[in-house]
């Protein structure tokens, strides 16, 4: 699989935002990209830097909507998988609102949808005000290209979560980002998904935000590990970037946790741990 992660700068028109990543997908796959993904609300400013007001729940936008009608015609004209993330209103219920990631397959179709399930209240993330806990559960996703599954944001920080991708089939998870700098330890941020790749044995590609915005300056630095827990491309801090990266599944396989630690848990005692 051939993935490219496209680390853009967000302004305040949607419509632009949105212009600028279609000329990122196409610069991807001109590049031999099959699977393009994207950061968290690519194509928004990132509403929850300050508590929800009405205004900005009012921009949620449905799914199947204009972002993903867009893009999906993208994905069919140029036979590419493309992992989106939205703000989405559901069900026609302006209150009912998602940190969403719909997933695109190559010939267009919308295979499904990934909701944030986790959702956090701090500091200039009042995502609480903002999504509803997801309802999807934690799906994988057979595109044409390999089983893809995603976890968005503060979902990658529950192991649980982590590792119900890796039971599900997971080859790929896909982490839309919205990170800021100096926001972690030194080091942590890319050790943490480093290893949940090696315990569950799937490439983990995190794509972040980049960008001076209200409250907080977003850091860039997406990158992809392997099932084996090396860090294997990189993109660069506070500036708009495509990372692109190879990745060979049958690594996954082959990797210790497909081998040894998925084959040794012992779900029966877990319940009883976790409750």
């Amino acid at each position: 699989m051939k993935i490219a992660l496209v680390q853009q700068h967000a302004g305040h028109d949607r419509q632009e935002n949105r212009d600028r990543g279609l000329v990122a997908v196409r610069k991807a796959a001109q590049n031999g990209a099959e699977v393009v993904c994207f950061a968290e609300l690519a194509f928004d400013r990132f509403y929850p830097q300050i508590p929800a007001t009405p205004e900005n729940i009012a921009k949620a936008e449905p799914i199947p909507g204009p972002t993903t009608e867009t893009f999906s015609e993208l994905a069919a004209e140029l036979g590419i998988v493309i992992v989106l993330n939205v703000f989405e209103q559901a069900g026609g219920d302006p209150g009912l609102t998602f940190d969403s990631s719909p997933v695109i397959d190559a010939d267009g179709t919308v295979l499904g949808i990934t909701r944030m399930v986790h959702i956090t209240e701090y500091e200039f993330f009042h995502e609480q005000g903002y999504y509803t806990p997801g309802d999807k559960g934690v799906p994988v996703f057979d595109t044409r290209f390999g089983r893809i599954g995603v976890a968005i944001c503060y979902d990658r920080h529950y192991p649980e979560y982590m590792r119900a991708l890796a039971v599900a089939g997971a080859e790929v998870v896909v982490v839309p980002q919205a990170g800021a700098t100096g926001e972690w330890p030194e080091g942590l941020y890319e050790a943490e998904m480093q290893v949940a790749a090696f315990q569950n044995g799937y490439f983990v590609a995190l794509c972040n935000r980049v960008g001076k915005e209200e409250k907080l300056t977003f850091a860039g630095e997406s990158f992809v590990c392997g099932p084996d827990g090396r860090v294997l491309a990189r993109a660069p801090q506070a500036e708009d970037a495509i990372l692109h990266c190879d990745l060979d599944l049958d690594q996954v396989a082959q990797s210790h946790a497909r081998q040894l630690f998925l084959r040794d848990r012992r779900p029966e005692l877990y319940g009883d741990w976790l409750d």
